[in-house]
């Protein structure tokens, strides 16, 4: 249920019907957009008398919202999140770019792929420390050092770093990282997504290959009841019966997803096509149906890359598809802004 406040309430009322309501075993949540100020309750809403609620000589109107997932509900949250990291913001208008190899592999490495990324226009240095692999055989990762590595292309670029989180054991280990990765096969793991609700880092939360639009959002709000509500989603491709590209890019799940909710979205089109050259027109349909941001494979040696190097792009591969995209967003009037770092 959502309580739309008239403007100018009384902040002294406002709370009292809070209170009211969280007397009644609600949790509730007090959001002031830029128009409308509202009150979303979660919870068994049906002993809510709405008649009761209109009484009240601070509330304008009421609305029952019967998707199941409520915090991530645009019915919520009219206004678009801003997730800021640092200065570089993604949503509302901030278009954030998230570059980077596929695994960490050395400190030279990283620090090069970072310094060509940022130079081309990344704000976000992204590389997997722990790497989950379909094979038990294939490199998993450099862990714990793979992370230290990260921190020090942070240290020479400035560039604020994103690294996936692989076990919540690890948690720990991830006290420096700025935006903790929930990647597709942990999309429903729901004990880590309840933790991750209760740390105060922003979460890049990835779709499933096989998951709803639906199930995506349930995801996101499971960290949302914790707490945190610094959550950037990302479509990443699901699995279909073509076989020509790796995954199938959802592009219609970006405007889908910003009418339901009031959540960042970017768009991963490496992984959605898992080859290089598709990168770049997928890049560019992902600004012109009007995602967030992008999350984009960059390796300064794609062939002798330990993981992904086949749809990795080169530094020089990857300042063309910046060039493009960087044109498409002058038009669409958003725009990339450094870290403060």
């Amino acid at each position: 249920m959502v309580v739309i406040l008239k403007r100018n309430a009384e902040h002294e009322k406002v709370n009292a019907l809070m209170r009211q309501f969280e007397d009644l075993g609600l949790k509730t949540n007090l959001v002031e957009g830029t128009e409308t100020n509202i009150i979303g309750l979660i919870g068994d809403t049906s002993k809510v008398d709405e008649q009761m609620v209109l009484a009240n000589s601070v509330v304008e109107s009421v609305r029952r919202v019967s998707e199941p997932y409520k915090a991530a509900n645009r019915k919520f949250h009219a206004d678009d999140t801003v997730v800021d990291i640092h200065g570089a913001k993604i949503g509302g208008g901030n278009f954030g770019v998230m570059s980077g190899p596929c695994s960490v592999e050395s400190e030279e490495q990283i620090i090069e792929v970072a310094q060509r990324v940022k130079a081309a226009g990344a704000n976000f240095l992204r590389g997997g420390a722990f790497k989950p692999r379909t094979s038990p055989y294939s490199f998993q990762g450099l862990k714990a050092e793979g992370i230290e590595l990260l921190l020090a292309a942070k240290k020479a670029t400035g560039l604020p770093i994103v690294t996936e989180i692989m076990d919540i054991r690890h948690l720990d280990l991830f006290s420096d990282v700025d935006v903790i990765q929930v990647g597709a096969r942990n999309m429903q793991n729901f004990e880590m997504l309840k933790q991750l609700g209760h740390c105060n880092k922003p979460i890049l939360l990835k779709r499933g290959l096989a998951n709803t639009i639906e199930e995506f959002l349930m995801s996101a709000e499971y960290i949302m009841a914790g707490g945190n509500t610094n959550i950037i989603l990302c479509e990443r491709g699901i699995r279909t019966f073509e076989t020509y590209t790796r995954n199938t890019l959802d592009i219609s799940a970006v405007p889908v997803i910003k009418h339901l909710s009031h959540l960042p979205i970017i768009i991963d089109p490496s992984h959605a096509a898992g080859i290089p050259w598709l990168v770049e027109p997928l890049a560019k349909a992902a600004v012109a149906v009007g995602a967030d941001g992008l999350m984009i494979e960059v390796h300064n040696c794609p062939a002798k890359a330990l993981s992904d190097g086949a749809q990795s792009l080169t530094p020089d591969q990857f300042d063309g598809v910046m060039q493009s995209v960087k044109h498409l967003l002058d038009v669409e009037g958003k725009k990339i802004l450094p870290a403060n770092c």
